[in-house]
This record gives structure tokens, sequence and C-alpha cells, in this order.
């Protein structure tokens, strides 16, 4: 009989928790299917849907799921891929300090880390597919928004690249003189003359990285071809271990693929990245914010460090509620990053956030911490959770509703908070799954549209 009335109990909450979500005319609840949470061995038919038809598309992938076209043998533990992420976010975090005089994402003049473009590849999760050369020879990429320097593998004796490009065979590919523009671009990545050619070197804070020649040849990005593509043609790499064939740079400086193409797609560009490793998504240059359905926000930049693109959070809403969180806890802006898996949150907004969302998951027993994240349940006989739902809200009025693969990240929430309310936040790409997450930088904006991917 007791057995009964919890039973009875357990149902009338549910009841209770649909009645709240149809009164207040706003969902706030989002049902998970813990399938998503584990490896995935077939790939599935995508519900890929670009905004814009007239930009440059190609398939983005999980380099480590079932739909990659080299996936990676050696896939990380759960627990190593959070340590390298909170490699990847201290990196990020160290390029701005906390006196963010003027508003907005600001760098300190006092540290400089220049050759570092990145903390670690193996955070960087999302793989493209392009063509290099004359005759094309497909390479498969990772895509990085924190790294400006695009490059491929070009030593035939590497063990990472799937399929090492040679230059001597593309009919178009030129180095770069040591005197050219181009190569007094590279500033710190520049690494001198060999052979009257320009030189180029990468490293990254793992303590991975990668030196060659600096030079141009084709691109062909689905249907598009670029002229004159400028990136670095790898000839020793330390540190890499991956299938992968190379870099696209996506970042904000000079080097990057957005750059090096403003003229054709106007510094504009788009993903979706897929709500698991078993389905796909894709990569678009020249999506504008003019495009219907996108919610927007602007876009901040930092002149001292120009590859990354920031965002300016106003506060968080769980379960349809806004937490109370004054706006000026979000001050010191976020980065938005494809690279860092788990979004960081300045501590007063993240304790809020895990405090309501628990609030709301107290049918499923507590699991202990997982590395970085704290607030992680047991699923155990579960097919289908309740979850609470989570919007981000941006400034502009921009809210963004998250998809139940953009809360949870192996039977954890997917936040975690910053050293204190003053370091500056980042938006990770747990958080992007399943949006169209549109970087306009000629019009300074930011552009998030549902159901993408």
């Amino acid at each position: 009989m007791a057995f009964v009335s919890q039973l009875l109990l357990l149902l009338s909450c549910i009841i209770c928790h649909a009645l709240i979500a149809s009164a207040a005319g706003e969902q706030s609840y989002k049902i998970l299917s813990t399938s998503s949470l584990k490896p995935q061995a077939v790939c599935s038919e995508p519900k890929v849907n670009p905004s814009s038809s007239s930009g440059a598309t190609v398939p983005l992938n999980h380099r480590h799921g079932p739909c990659s076209p080299a996936p990676s043998k050696k896939e990380p533990t759960f627990e190593e891929l959070l340590r390298r992420d909170q490699l990847r976010a201290g990196y990020v975090q160290r390029k701005f300090s906390t006196n963010h005089r003027g508003g907005g994402l600001q760098q300190s003049e006092e540290l400089k880390v220049p050759t570092e473009l990145g903390s670690s590849l193996d955070t960087l999760e999302y793989v493209i597919t392009v063509g290099v050369g004359s005759p094309a020879v497909q390479q498969t990429m990772t895509m990085d928004t924190g790294s400006d320097v695009s490059w491929v593998h070009c030593n035939s004796n590497s063990t990472a690249g799937s399929t090492p490009f040679d230059p001597a065979k593309s009919a178009t590919y030129a180095a770069f003189p040591c005197g050219a523009p181009a190569c007094t671009q590279l500033g710190a990545e520049a690494n001198a003359c060999s052979n009257s050619q320009c030189q180029y070197m990468v490293r990254y804070g793992d303590g991975s990285n990668t030196t060659g020649t600096y030079g141009s040849d084709t691109l062909e990005l689905g249907s598009d071809t670029v002229k004159e593509f400028q990136f670095g043609c790898s000839r020793v790499e330390e540190g890499f271990g991956d299938k992968t064939d190379g870099l696209m740079g996506l970042g904000g400086d000079a080097q990057s693929l957005i750059s090096q193409t403003a003229a054709t797609y106007g510094r504009a560009f788009s993903y979706c990245l897929p709500p698991s490793p078993g389905s796909k998504g894709f990569l678009t240059l020249g999506a504008q914010t003019g495009t219907t359905g996108f919610a927007t926000t602007g876009m901040l930049r930092s002149e001292q460090a120009p590859t990354f693109y920031g965002v300016l959070l106003q506060g968080i809403k769980v379960g349809g509620e806004q937490l109370s969180v004054a706006p000026s806890v979000f001050s010191a802006g976020s980065v938005m990053d494809s690279g860092t898996i788990i979004t960081r949150l300045p501590p007063t907004a993240y304790t809020a956030l895990k405090t309501a969302f628990k609030d709301g998951m107290k049918q499923y027993p507590a699991a202990p911490s997982r590395s970085i994240l704290d607030t992680c349940f047991d699923f155990s006989g579960q097919d289908n959770v309740t979850i609470p739902t989570v919007a981000l809200m941006f400034d502009g009025g921009a809210v963004v509703d998250l998809d139940a693969n953009g809360i949870i990240f192996g039977s954890c929430l997917a936040f975690t908070g910053t050293d204190d309310d003053e370091s500056t936040g980042i938006i990770g790409n747990v958080q992007q799954r399943t949006l169209e997450v549109l970087y306009d930088a000629g019009q300074s904006v930011f552009g998030f549209r549902s159901s993408a991917c």
C-alpha cells in the first residue's frame, strides 16, 4: 500500500510539472534519451537545415563518431577529455584580464602568450572535409574558432595525417618568399627562412607543434573554390597522434579562412554542431544576419586578442524561470568557442544554476562528481530522463533555449564555474549543439537558430 501511495505521489508531481509548463506558456522540461550519452556505432541520417543556400556549405562531423571520414581509434577517456578541456579553457581565459576597463572583452597588457594558439588539439572535436590543390586532394581537418593559421600535413612519414598533401603534385601550389606580405603577416608564428621560402611554426599549450612552409593553393569548399588560400604545409610535427589531416583556423585575425575570404563571404560564417557523435552537422561560409529565424546579439572583440569572438550574457532561465542573478555578474563577457567543451560561468551564476537545476532533478539519485563537473546524476535503468529546460539570455534580448543534449554531458550538468565573477566566461560547444551559431564579424553580430541539425 505504501508503494502505491508513493507511485501516486510521483505521478501527481509529473502532472503538476506539466500543468505548470502549460500555464506559463513556456516549456519547463525536456526529454533526453540516455542513448545519446553513450558511444554510437552507426551514423544516423542527418536532419541538416542550413539557413543559407547561397554560401559555401560543407559537412561537419564529430571526429570520434561513426560519421567522421577519418574516425579516431584512440578516443580519450571522459576524465582525460575534461582535463584537456580545462587546459584549453585556462589558455583562453589567460588571454583576458580581470580588469575589463571600457566594458567588453579586454586583454591584459602585461600578459603575452604569442606562440600558443590553443591549449590542446585533443579538445577540438569537430572536423570538416575540404579539397586542397589542383587536382584537389580531400583533407579532413579539425575546425577551430580559437585559431587563425590553417595547415595540413605534408610529411609522407607523418603518423597523424591520413592523406598527406604533396605540394609538388599540385599545379597551383606556391610557397611564399620570405619578404612576402603574407609571410610578414604571420608575426609571432613566422619561423625565419629556408631556401628563400617563408617558414611558420605554431605551438600548442599541450606541447604539440607544427613547423613547415607557408604557401598558397586552391581550396575547395563544397561547390565553391577559393583561389590562393594561405596555409601551412607541415613538414615536422610533434605530439600529434590523430588521423585528421590538419587544422582549419576560423578565428578573427588576418590569417584565418574567414579573413582571407572576406571579399567573397563578408566575414560571416555559421555552423551547427550535431546533438551527438552519431549524427551530422554543417559549416557554412557566407551566412548573413539578415537571414530570418535568428535571435541576434552583439559581438564583442578585443584588439589585443583578435582571434576570439565574445558575447555578453545577461541572465539564465531554468525550467522557464529566470535566475535571481544580476546582469552585472556577467559583465566580464564570454568567449564563444568551438574548441572548449564545457561552458564556464561566473561562480555566482553557476551556483544559482546548479541549485535550481538540482531542484528539478530530485527524482534522480545524485552521482559522484566527474572531474570539473560537480552536478551529476544516476540514470541507471532509464531510457529517457526528464530534465529542466535551460535558456541563455543575451544582451539585446536574445533568448536561446538549449537542446537537451546541450544541457547534460556524461550524466552531468554541462556547466562549471570560473575562478571568480571577474574572469572571462566561455560558451562551450556542448551548449551549442543543434543550434546554427552565426558569427557575422562583418556586422559584429552573433545569431542563433534552433533545431538546425
